[in-house]
């Protein structure tokens, strides 16, 4: 745990300084990701992916849950039908067009990873908030309540995320709401961690104690001030969550927790109906696995030159 939280704090840190050059740090950032063939090259895989996503409809060539190639598989003799030229991919098991199926289920990961990280990032945002608030500006009843509030936060951060994932899971049920919730309380100690740090960073600033000395009160400096200038590692954090979320959800439909609706498939649910035929039919597994580790890599790729971009030990 001590590696993962020196990380978040590190980033935090990172965040609250201002470049030397009389730019925003952001500005001189942005310059850098610019230049940076990781950024770019991150960027250009999540572009294409958001496209496939919200194109999906129109980009499938057949319906994801028709099986109209059904008759032509003989289970008996492991024979599934693969590329040709009406099925680019070939069909499934079931008799379903495999790239269709991959196409719709870009817009069910999507979203998953989307929702799954705005949730942490609210939840986390609420409680790193008001546990850096609290230390920061408001003495020794201030740190009362953020040695509670982040002794539970470290116990979240203790417990690996898919295992805290599937644990929830488990307790709420199966379906899709299941694997956005679970997914995104993993992220909640993260973002609660990283805003801490940050509005701590940022509480000990001239303009807070300049806004101190001129009596400015307390909450207007922590909600006006603070608060909107610690945002930055969280939102760098939320690009490499979302690399996260994916993967992680698509690890519950793989355990049989996600949603099972054949007209919505998710690519999770699709590596784990190939299990069976991984022996005569490996490609089945090879493509959901594939565009798993792509639009994972694309957003981890982006998040890491992000956070590269903000460290001056790496400017040169």
């Amino acid at each position: 745990m001590s590696t993962k939280t020196e990380r978040i704090d590190r980033l935090a840190e990172l965040t609250a300084r201002t470049d030397e050059g009389g730019h925003g740090l952001w500005y001189e950032a942005f310059r850098r990701l610019r230049r940076s063939p990781l950024a770019i090259t991150g960027a250009v895989i999540i572009a294409i992916f958001v496209l496939i996503a919200i194109l999906a409809p129109w980009l499938a060539p057949y319906d994801p849950a028709s099986q109209l190639w059904l008759s032509e598989i003989r289970g008996s003799e492991g024979f599934i039908p693969g590329p040709r030229p009406e099925n680019w991919l070939g069909v499934d098991g079931l008799g379903r067009d495999e790239l269709s199926r991959l196409i719709i289920g870009s817009r069910q990961s999507l979203l998953v990873g989307v929702v799954a990280t705005l949730l942490g990032f609210t939840v986390g945002a609420i409680l790193g908030g008001l546990s850096g608030a609290f230390l920061g500006m408001f003495g020794k009843p201030g740190r009362w309540i953020d040695s509670v509030l982040m002794r539970f936060n470290d116990m979240a951060l203790a417990v690996p995320s898919l295992l805290l994932a599937i644990s929830v899971a488990t307790i709420l049920g199966q379906g899709l709401v299941t694997v956005m919730i679970a997914v995104g309380v993993t992220q909640v100690p993260v973002f609660a961690r990283l805003l801490r740090g940050s509005m701590l960073a940022q509480s000990h600033s001239d303009y807070v104690l300049a806004s101190t000395a001129l009596g400015v009160r307390k909450k207007r400096i922590v909600l006006n001030h603070i608060l909107p200038n610690s945002m930055s590692p969280v939102l760098v954090q939320a690009t490499l969550s979302l690399a996260t979320a994916i993967i992680e959800a698509a690890g519950l439909s793989f355990l049989g927790l996600g949603g099972a609706d054949a007209s919505n498939p998710e690519w999770g649910v699709m590596l784990a109906d190939s299990q069976q035929y991984l022996a005569t039919n490996l490609r089945l597994a090879v493509y959901p696995a594939v565009a798993i580790i792509i639009t994972a890599l694309g957003f981890t790729l982006l998040g890491e030159a992000m956070r590269e971009a903000l460290d001056p030990k790496l400017r040169k």
